[in-house]
């Protein structure tokens, strides 16, 4: 199934947020938008029960100058087994312009066992942007026995920020061989939390590494161009939870904004 999710964010002379244009088919779809504290939120849906092996997904989310969204869904993602060999693939451009802002805030991915996947995000941020991208990765079902056996899962993201690139990141986890091996020697059933930020004067470093605790493994880098990223890896998906969202409070204070009602349990 080829798939796609296209979507323009501008701001209009009111000052209101709004979806100028948007596109998408199966397997994606829109909640109504809403807008809340000065930032337009949109929940993305799949009304299919997740991601296949021959499945391509396009997104293509531009944030227009001045203005601001929040996207995010309501409920986890999944990738089955690949039957036939290969990945389903899962392609993401994001772009923020001047004084825009844009945060990318998912429920956890979970990659059922025998499961192939490749998603690729293409991040582009303005200069005087601020952009907010994290992501979510469980181990798998863990109450049905499925931690870690998916067959591979790949990662490639790029981060330009005034048109430099800012950060390049590659990975591939297989429990074929050892690329798990420093999220499981931690927790054996390790989540892992990521995210990008820039367009944020005074990153709040102390607060940031205070979330560290015994269910809580987290660093906090700065890039360059100014630009940061926060790495974690924690004791299962309540841990996970609990320091994400305390994570978006402390990055929302430090970016002069309210955290917004996502119109679900948060």
């Amino acid at each position: 199934m080829k798939g796609h999710l296209h979507l323009i964010c501008s701001r209009n002379s009111k000052g209101q947020n709004y979806l100028s244009q948007q596109s998408f088919r199966a397997p994606m779809h829109l909640s109504k938008p809403h807008e809340d504290h000065d930032a337009l939120v949109v929940n993305l849906v799949t009304p299919t029960a997740g991601v296949f092996d021959d499945d391509e997904i396009d997104f293509n989310i531009q944030v227009e100058e001045g203005a601001a969204l929040v996207l995010t869904t309501p409920s986890s993602s999944r990738v089955y087994r690949s039957r036939n060999g290969d990945s389903g693939k899962v392609r993401q451009r994001l772009r923020v312009g001047a004084a825009g802002f844009l945060e990318y805030y998912p429920e956890p991915f979970i990659p059922h066992t025998g499961a192939r996947y490749h998603q690729v995000n293409d991040l582009h941020v303005d200069a005087g942007a601020t952009l907010l991208f994290f992501e979510w990765l469980s181990p798998g079902r863990v109450a049905s026995g499925e931690s870690f056996q998916y067959h591979e899962l790949r990662w490639d993201t790029d981060v330009w920020f005034d048109s430099q690139l800012i950060a390049r990141e590659r990975y591939c986890l297989s429990p074929m061989h050892d690329s798990v091996s420093a999220l499981t020697m931690t927790f054996p059933h390790a989540h892992y939390l990521g995210c990008f930020l820039t367009g944020i004067e005074t990153v709040p470093f102390e607060q940031i590494e205070a979330l560290n605790s015994a269910d809580v493994y987290l660093g906090c880098g700065p890039l360059i161009n100014g630009g940061h990223t926060i790495k974690a890896v924690c004791n299962g998906a309540l841990p996970a939870r609990k320091t994400l969202r305390a994570l978006r409070q402390l990055l929302y204070t430090a970016a002069n904004r309210q955290l917004p009602n996502l119109g679900r349990f948060g």
